[in-house]
């Protein structure tokens, strides 16, 4: 029995490429496994955001928006980080058995640090993102994840855990798997509406579950070229067309793409992609709606993957206790 496992962080609200880059492939390919676990990593999200406010209604917002578009509740074990407190037990852990040094060469802790003064490289930096990788490590290994879907960018995550994973095993014996990161080089890259990578921080970003009239809005300020209407327009390089590519499959998609080289307006061509997405998003904005107007359905629904949840992770975590000889005293 394969498991995989995701973790989505809770910080802001979903938008587009999330659902394009993660929410989409993560509800399909979880089909594929016998065990799937997907859990809010709200803990992870305080390292950079201390706005309590903000982190409770993302939490609200990133779990409405996973149901809403149709997690499988029979295959996946839905929960919060933080009502596992397993997770943290591990965390401290591997805290014990892992070496500094494989800290240092975090990318997120290296980015942070270049930005600073050479005189104290470690300036504004807190304990929370130089040990993310281990809090990460022990969310994955506690549930025996054999899979892991991450970005390429996050492939090294996945490397310091098996090392981890790999340096526990080897001081106490086989206990931990080491999981194999999934990348997948299929899945369209949807860029900010200037073409760069779609963030809050560029203000680049459609909210995936704005109003109608927001997302034609939205779509409308896609960066295009000064071609008219009746000059052919290519498809390599162009943002526009990345987002068709985002949201149909082949067949279509050549469609599309003889309405460039004929000349279409870029006003009809957003049209065209507003009906696409908005005909997708539609019936799961309304689900959405429904799932933030009555968060008690909501919080039954992670309650009872969190149940299912603890069982797996407290009989993990005691095996890790009695194998590092914290058990009790008497037999």
């Amino acid at each position: 029995m394969s498991t995989l496992l995701t973790g989505i962080t809770t910080s802001g609200t979903p938008h587009l490429g999330n659902y394009v880059g993660a929410i989409k492939p993560s509800i399909e390919k979880s089909k594929d496994f016998n065990k799937n676990f997907l859990f809010l990593a709200d803990y992870h999200s305080l390292i950079k955001n201390q706005d309590p406010e903000l982190t409770f209604k993302s939490s609200l917002k990133i779990a409405a928006a996973w149901i809403a578009c149709g997690i499988n509740f029979e295959k996946v074990n839905f929960y919060r980080q933080s009502s596992i407190p397993q997770i943290l037990e591990l965390n401290w852990i591997l805290s014990s058995v892992t070496p500094k040094g494989i800290l240092n060469r975090a990318h997120a802790y290296k980015a942070a640090v270049d930005v600073n003064d050479k005189t104290d490289p470690d300036s504004g930096i807190n304990a929370g993102l130089f040990n993310y990788p281990i809090l990460m490590a022990a969310d994955i290994l506690l549930f025996d994840a054999d899979f892991v879907p991450v970005g390429s960018d996050q492939k090294q995550h996945i490397e310091m855990t098996r090392d981890i994973a790999g340096r526990f095993n080897n001081s106490y014996g086989e206990t931990f798997t080491l999981p194999e990161p999934i990348i997948s080089t299929d899945i369209p890259l949807l860029p900010g509406l200037d073409g760069r990578k779609m963030s809050k921080s560029y203000n680049n970003f459609i909210e995936l579950f704005s109003s109608e009239k927001i997302l034609q809005k939205s779509l409308n300020q896609i960066v295009t070229d000064s071609l008219l209407p009746g000059d052919p327009k290519g498809t390599k390089d162009s943002i526009l067309f990345d987002y068709f590519s985002a949201f149909l499959k082949k067949e279509r998609l050549d469609g599309i793409k003889k309405s460039f080289e004929d000349g279409a307006g870029w006003g009809d061509l957003k049209k065209m992609l507003f009906d696409i997405i908005n005909d997708e998003l539609s019936p799961l904005r309304e689900k959405y709606e429904n799932l933030i107007n009555n968060p008690n359905t909501i919080e039954e629904i992670l309650s009872e993957g969190e149940k299912q949840a603890v069982i797996h992770a407290e009989n993990k975590i005691k095996e890790v206790r009695e194998t590092v000889g914290i058990k009790p005293l008497h037999g």
